[in-house]
C-alpha cells in the first residue's frame, strides 16, 4: 500500500478560503475514489492531508484528475510552499511522524 503525505504553506491567512473551496471538490472526488484512508489537519496559514492507496496506479489516477488535477494546476496562486511525500505503509502515519517525514519529501516552492 502507498501512502501520500502532502503539506501546504499558504501566501497569507486569507488564501485559506481559496484553499477550502478547491479542499471541498477534492474531498467529493476522494469519495468516489479507491482509497482506504485519509485525513486532514491545519490551522492558520499550515495544513496537512494524509491519503492510504491500496496502489500507486490508484493514487496516481486520483492525483491527475479532477478536482485534484485543478488545484495542483492553481496551487502557485495560494501557495508559498507545497511538500509531499509517497511511502510504503499498511497504515496512515501518525501525525507526528507524518510532518517528520515530509523534511525529506519533495518541495515545490511559489
Amino acid at each position: 500500500m502507498k501512502a501520500t503525505i502532502t503539506s501546504i504553506e499558504l501566501k497569507g491567512p486569507l488564501k485559506f478560503f481559496a484553499l477550502s473551496s478547491m479542499a471541498l471538490n477534492i474531498i467529493r472526488q476522494l469519495k468516489s475514489e479507491k482509497h482506504l484512508d485519509f485525513k486532514k489537519k491545519g490551522f492558520w496559514t499550515t495544513h496537512y492531508t494524509m491519503t492510504l492507496w491500496e496502489n500507486e496506479k490508484d493514487l496516481q489516477d486520483f492525483a491527475r484528475s479532477g478536482a485534484h488535477l485543478d488545484a495542483m494546476k492553481r496551487s502557485k496562486e495560494i501557495a508559498k510552499e507545497i511538500r509531499t511525500i509517497t511511502i510504503d505503509a499498511e497504515k496512515l502515519p501518525s501525525w507526528g511522524e507524518a510532518i517528520k517525514l515530509l523534511d525529506g519529501g519533495k518541495g515545490y516552492k511559489f
